[in-house]
């Protein structure tokens, strides 16, 4: 399922000596990849950022006893950004956010079962040093 991004076709933040800077090709963004690549580690940076901008939602393992659906369904207008999604998302979830168009998703996790996705919604992160930085970047996944 490709759709233009509603909120934001690109995200920056440096942390320390990270650069994260993503560009979105569609509205849906699945991160997929191995453990220890750095995945969440882009979430924490990004989660930093919420702070600040009104138009980003983080959830994560800290949000496990809440109802997920219902803080999306509240929302409006936001990037919402889910590490650890294969644990917290269940079918019901899943099907509602590949329907969702109010918002925008970076969805962090290993399996896209249920959001309808293609392969120009799955991608993998990519680090490259740069001196004394490190760039994490997406690109399409295999």
């Amino acid at each position: 399922m490709k759709s233009k991004p509603l909120v934001m076709d690109h995200f920056s933040t440096v942390h320390t000596s990270f650069i994260v800077n993503f560009r979105f090709t569609n509205n849906i963004t699945i991160l997929m990849g191995d453990s220890g690549t750095g995945k969440t580690a882009a979430f924490s940076f990004i989660r930093e950022c919420m702070a600040v901008n009104p138009n980003i939602l983080c959830i994560n393992y800290l949000d496990y006893q809440s109802d997920i659906q219902d803080m999306i369904r509240r929302s409006d207008g936001k990037l919402i950004v889910i590490d650890n999604a294969d644990i917290l998302l269940n079918d019901d979830t899943r099907k509602y956010i590949s329907l969702d168009d109010k918002n925008q998703y970076l969805i962090i996790g290993r399996n896209p079962k249920n959001l309808f996705a293609t392969k120009e919604n799955l991608f993998e992160l990519v680090s490259k040093k740069m001196g004394e930085q490190t760039e994490l970047t997406i690109k399409e996944y295999l």
